[in-house]
């Protein structure tokens, strides 16, 4: 039996506490778990020096690959920020000619243009061991079928859960997102065992289901692994009572490989990180000094075994903490907690990256729209529900209704053009909204935040 301390015992099917490891590699006792390390970190140096971004930064400090003695030469490396890539657009990063590029994922580009990542074949190969790994940490056998209700496209949930799930050796729904009843149908109608999405999206689905005269706990889900966006015991705990199923937290980026760094085992005590192909530092976000374990930090996160790409020492703005105590599943993995927020502004609302930035760009382009403006999220059952006040020009306020209609149907197309996503337009009027002399704070989030 599995047990969640903030939710009545859960009882785990056998298969999910057998207690099965996917890679040797995960039990590597430290000393030769710290000597790959340095090989890899090694390697990954070299191939890192093939790029310009990381040739120019290492002439600079005199590192060589042969300067990388032991895994305290790691701090000497460079930082490398998500506007690092964002300057060396689109592919300013590449480590490998063009024509062993396999496959290119990239962020939403919410922002502006995506940050794009390039896999070669054995990256792919790579990613799909990966994700296998923590896969199998939480029960998925050759015998499963699995509904995926990620996306499939530039984002690397649907691809990379996809290809990890095949790599078990489990039969797979690609049933995407989108179209909840159909889900239902699916689920009900082909029997899966196992869910992927997003935590909230499960919640939706049960939520649906109700409406549909549905107990979502007669689904024949027995268990899931969630990721994609920050959630809380509290949210594990209604997902599992309302669909009566176990419920895995897995982590990952895009700007490292996608889903694959971290997952849960079954004693679901922080997500292990795969550390003979990631490198990770629990960093204080101002001195960039490491903090105890324990205490939360920013991950910074160094891809020793990506070719197409290597990354080192990635700011990931994610703040969680590290635990190094031993696991009873075996593993010798160091493991993290949950994401319990970021260093910078963006928010994380049904699975997409939405930051203030993008809502301020859509307002300049309404004629009427002053840029002045605030962001409420709030969460109402299971969905992420925004909310955007928009202060109206002097000059363009007006008492008529269908005026006033006419703009906030403007401003709404212009958000969703932009961000992908609805929202709750609100026009309030000239000079209401606070002003800031320092940094504006433009987002205020009622959402419950995720716990250690």
């Amino acid at each position: 039996m599995v047990l969640n301390p903030r939710s009545a015992p859960v009882q785990a099917p056998e298969f999910v506490t057998e207690n099965r490891i996917w890679d040797p590699d995960e039990t590597l006792p430290l000393p030769q778990l710290q000597a790959l390390q340095v090989e890899r970190l090694r390697d990954c140096v070299g191939r890192a020096g093939t790029v310009s971004f990381y040739r120019d930064a290492f002439q600079k400090n005199n590192i060589t690959i042969s300067s990388i003695k032991s895994l305290d030469d790691l701090k000497r490396l460079p930082l490398t920020t998500k506007q690092d890539l964002r300057e060396h657009y689109p592919l300013g990063f590449l480590a490998v000619t063009r024509d062993k590029i396999a496959r290119l994922h990239g962020s939403s580009g919410t922002t502006g243009k995506p940050t794009f990542v390039a896999y070669t074949q054995d990256d792919l190969k790579l990613w799909a061991d990966l994700c296998a790994r923590f896969l199998t940490a939480g029960g998925l056998q050759a015998k499963h079928l699995v509904h995926i209700a990620f996306g499939y496209g530039l984002f690397t949930g649907g691809f990379g859960l996809h290809y990890g799930v095949e790599r078990v050796g489990a039969a797979i729904v690609p049933a995407a997102s989108g179209n909840t009843e159909r889900q239902i149908m699916l689920l009900r109608d082909l029997e899966a065992d196992a869910l992927v999405c997003t935590p909230s999206y499960a919640l939706y689905i049960a939520e649906v289901a109700q409406q549909e005269g549905i107990d979502p706990r007669s689904l024949p889900l027995k268990f899931a692994h969630f990721g994609g966006e920050p959630w809380t015991e509290d949210m594990r705990a209604q997902i599992e009572r309302d669909m009566d199923i176990l419920a895995f937290n897995n982590y990952g980026l895009s700007e490292i490989i996608g889903p694959g760094v971290s997952g849960e085992c079954a004693a679901r005590r922080g997500m292990h990180i795969q550390e003979d192909h990631f490198l990770v530092e629990c960093l204080d976000p101002d001195t960039l000094e490491p903090v105890p374990d324990g205490q939360p930090g920013e991950l910074v996160i160094t891809a020793m075994t990506k070719q197409a790409m290597p990354i080192i020492r990635y700011r990931t703005r994610d703040i969680a903490s590290l635990d190094h105590t031993p696991c009873p599943c075996g593993r010798t993995t160091v493991r993290m907690g949950r994401v319990i927020g970021r260093t910078d502004d963006m928010l994380i609302v049904r699975g997409v990256n939405l930051y203030p930035s993008q809502i301020e760009e859509a307002l300049l382009r309404v004629e009427g729209a002053a840029p002045h403006y605030q962001i409420e999220v709030d969460r109402r059952g299971s969905r992420d529900n925004i909310t955007v006040r928009v202060e109206m020009r002097a000059q363009d306020f007006s008492d008529k209704m269908r005026e006033m209609a006419v703009l906030r149907d403007r401003i709404d197309r212009e958000i969703h053009h932009i961000t992908g996503l609805r929202m709750h337009i609100e026009l309030v009027a000239p000079q209401t909204l606070e002003r800031f002399v320092g940094k504006a704070k433009r987002v205020i989030d009622h959402r419950p935040k995720a716990e250690l």
